[in-house]
């Protein structure tokens, strides 16, 4: 069932904080709306695996109350929000996706970046649909049920944080939290059509989210504008000496985007970025190098190789994580998956060492792009969403497995650890669905391809398109 759009979206939580900051609307108001809104779509989405109505009415509540003192209110007083199912929220299990971790014990605090998004007065509701163990790119979850695309609800949410991405689509919250390893951000927000950022491998702590390979995993935010995304980066960011895969030392806020595209060189990327697209997604591409006066094609470095040695790390670290648990409890894991969690477990250890490696020669040769490129355009799917169900994609006439071919075009991104934004289009061929704009910028320069998601916004190219259920 496809869903009417509406092109005009309600108020982005960018605005709604503003609102909020000025007496226009009250916390508690903004929060129970929420509830409402969650509770009349969910069926039909089917984001939320958890709900904590409690905790947000008492955030809620203190907000208003800060207001009522008169005080200065933080940057994301009142914003409501979700997070996907490994992020620790106190005294709740942190599932991942698994029918395993419900015999785990709760939480005994929240996840960094969860306690970061409390301190900014975020309110937060609950707890989001994800692929098992983040080992996928669909959220066809079998113990909790698939997540449907609010665009069309016979589609894939695209995954691993497939929760995260379509609530914010289907306006349940306007921002949500997820985790990107071999593009779980950006697969999500492109085929449900919201912005995603991937950070800087090590610019936000993990602390306090389940891992699922230590070597590549980034966290980080979905949201319904380029202002929020920006806004939501900004409150995460934060030195933690207790994650050593943190390697934030300092804040470096994005500050005003809006004066960040002067002089920005553009690049756009051929070769294996542009075989394994089909027409929309390379119309999808050309619409933004055009929005942003791009017209040169860049090579981006063994790009197959890296989609490779990410394979090949992903599963090995997945498979050791959970090596007790295939050993006694095989049955309990989620069937889509399984077989390659015990192949990651049999992998030799020759081939790990070879991918770290090639990983490290592999950075520095991404790297050096950025000597001449501000930042590099690329799809972020080969593909729109896929029914639920699909075996199979077709890319200009090539047929490729669904669940692992979603991530084609994220995967060697992420292996070199860049910074990248997914800013959703709204491409032809694709009935009426989205796909969005990797924006890939050096490390540590997010404020970079920030500035290049909001000028997109700004021209009408990229966007939100809300979506009644």
């Amino acid at each position: 069932m496809t869903h009417a759009a509406n092109p005009s979206p309600p108020m982005s939580s960018f605005e709604l904080a503003g609102a909020i900051r000025a007496g226009d609307i009250s916390a508690v108001e903004v929060t129970e709306a929420t509830i409402a809104r969650i509770d009349r779509s969910d069926g039909a989405v089917n984001a939320f695996t958890g709900k904590s109505y409690a905790r947000a009415r008492r955030e809620a509540a203190a907000v208003d109350a800060l207001r009522a003192r008169g005080q200065d209110l933080p940057p994301l007083a009142g914003v409501p929000y979700a997070v996907k199912n490994l992020f620790d929220i106190e005294a709740e299990v942190t599932l991942a996706g698994s029918i395993i971790n419900r015999s785990h014990a709760p939480a005994a605090q929240d996840a960094f970046l969860v306690a970061r998004m409390k301190a900014a007065g975020a309110v937060l509701l609950g707890s989001l649909n994800m692929d098992e163990y983040a080992y996928g790119f669909t959220t066809e979850n079998s113990h909790f049920g698939a997540t449907h695309n609010p665009h069309d609800l016979s589609r894939i949410a695209g995954g691993s944080s497939g929760g995260s991405g379509a609530a914010v689509a289907a306006g349940q919250v306007g921002v949500t939290l997820g985790s990107d390893t071999n593009g779980s951000i950006r697969v999500p927000a492109s085929l449900c059509g919201v912005w995603g950022l991937k950070p800087t491998f090590g610019r936000l702590s993990r602390r306090g989210s389940y891992p699922f390979v230590h070597s590549i995993d980034h966290l980080g935010p979905l949201a319904d504008s380029a202002e929020t995304l920006a806004l939501v980066y900004d409150a995460l960011q934060g030195p933690d000496p207790w994650d050593p895969g943190c390697h934030a030392l300092s804040v470096q806020p994005v500050g005003d985007l809006s004066q960040g595209m002067a002089g920005l060189r553009v690049g756009i990327l051929g070769g294996y970025f542009h075989e394994h697209a089909t027409a929309p997604a390379r119309e999808a591409v050309a619409t933004a190098a055009r929005a942003l006066g791009a017209s040169e094609w860049v090579e981006w470095p063994d790009a197959a190789l890296g989609r490779a040695g990410a394979f090949i790390i992903s599963a090995a670290e997945g498979g050791s994580l959970h090596l007790p648990d295939l050993r006694t409890r095989v049955d309990e894991f989620e069937p889509l998956s399984v077989d390659r969690f015990i192949a990651g477990a049999l992998m030799p250890a020759q081939w790990y060492v070879q991918a770290q490696r090639f990983r490290r020669v592999y950075r520095d040769r991404v790297n050096a792009l950025f000597k001449d490129w501000d930042v590099l355009l690329a799809p972020a799917t080969p593909v729109a969403a896929t029914p639920i169900g699909s075996e199979w994609i077709d890319i200009n006439g090539n047929q490729h497995p669904t669940r692992p071919s979603l991530g084609l075009l994220t995967q060697p991104i992420s292996f070199a650890g860049c910074p990248v934004v997914a800013a959703p289009l709204w491409p032809g061929g694709t009935q009426g669905l989205p796909i969005a704009v990797q924006i890939i910028a050096a490390p540590w320069r997010e404020d970079l391809a920030l500035c290049a998601g909001l000028a997109l916004q700004n021209v009408g190219v990229a966007h939100l398109t809300a979506v009644e259920i």
